[in-house]
């Protein structure tokens, strides 16, 4: 009996630190990553930061912000600004550009990464629990995109904006309706814009990351893959690139996206997951309702009072 190989999947990326564009690609340039205190926002902000970035990181927490301009500040000679609020006003996203303009300069790149998320069927969604996804991942997004834009066609000048999306905008995301559907608006947000701000030079382009675990998961998304993990412990192999990815990876994405080398790119949605969303069985596995894989039990109508 031959034993069989293991194929070795996707090659590891190169190592923290490294680049693919030349040094100095955003010196001069300034950089707002929104939830960019944490997880891939950071990820995200300090590959800019490399590449010599100045940059403005906005986010609700205001200690996450601060924890995370004194560990970016050494790769940006210090400039790093930080600018707490909530997306969803946009009276406060004025007052960010304006201070972000006030000390930097104005944002030569908008990274739209804030969104909020958690899974649940959807027939246990209440109206608060909607809106507060729809609000946040789309409703914001928008808002930090039109402040920009408005900016720059003002003032006659480029930019570049990356929006996160998600792989579910195009397949649609059993257990995450409410973010489905945020994500499907924010991917047309990348296809329409880049036809009406492309004329002034506004390029605009999604990036959809692929599973990167960081310490910003969800408790309930992070308990779901713990979960997978313990009765799989080799769970990556579940990837076509055998292996999760790595929140640099994303973060080398979004530099390129939003770079001179990518110039002629917009309207474009870049999926960096490993080709996991394209991955099919050829024998289809059996369905599982999105209740019993959240664990949860028999769904009862809300009360006289519930939604």
């Amino acid at each position: 009996m031959t034993e069989t190989m293991r194929t070795p999947g996707l090659a590891a990326p190169p190592p923290l630190g490294a680049s693919a564009l030349p040094p100095g690609t955003y010196d001069g340039s300034v950089v707002l990553v929104t939830g960019g205190g944490s997880g891939l926002g950071k990820a995200i902000a300090a590959e800019f930061a490399r590449l010599g970035a100045d940059l403005v990181l906005v986010g609700r927490n205001a200690e996450r912000l601060a924890a995370a301009r004194e560990e970016l500040a050494p790769l940006t000679r210090g400039r790093v600004m930080t600018a707490p609020g909530d997306i969803r006003d946009p009276d406060r996203i004025t007052e960010v550009f304006d201070a972000a303009e006030a000390e930097l300069g104005p944002p030569d790149v908008l990274v739209n990464n804030a969104a909020a998320n958690f899974p649940s069927p959807a027939e246990d969604l209440s109206p608060n629990a909607w809106r507060a996804v729809l609000d946040i991942t789309l409703t914001g997004t928008w808002f930090m995109t039109r402040e920009f834009g408005r900016r720059h066609l003002a003032a006659g000048t480029a930019g570049s904006i990356v929006s996160v999306g998600a792989s579910y905008a195009w397949t649609g995301g059993p257990g995450y309706a409410h973010s489905a559907a945020a994500k499907a608006g924010v991917k047309n947000l990348v296809e329409t814009l880049a036809v009406e701000w492309g004329p002034y030079g506004i390029r605009i382009n999604g990036l959809v990351p692929g599973l990167m675990p960081h310490e910003d998961m969800t408790a309930d998304i992070r308990g779901h893959l713990d979960r997978a993990e313990e009765a799989d412990p080799e769970h990556g192999t579940r990837q076509p690139a055998l292996r999760v990815g790595l929140p640099r990876e994303l973060g080398w994405a979004a530099t390129f996206l939003a770079s001179p080398y990518a110039g002629f790119i917009t309207g474009h949605s870049l999926v960096v997951d490993g080709a996991n969303w394209q991955r099919r069985s050829l024998v289809t596995p059996p369905v599982v309702p999105v209740r019993e894989q959240l664990g949860r039990g028999p769904f009862a109508p809300p009360g006289p009072d519930g939604r």
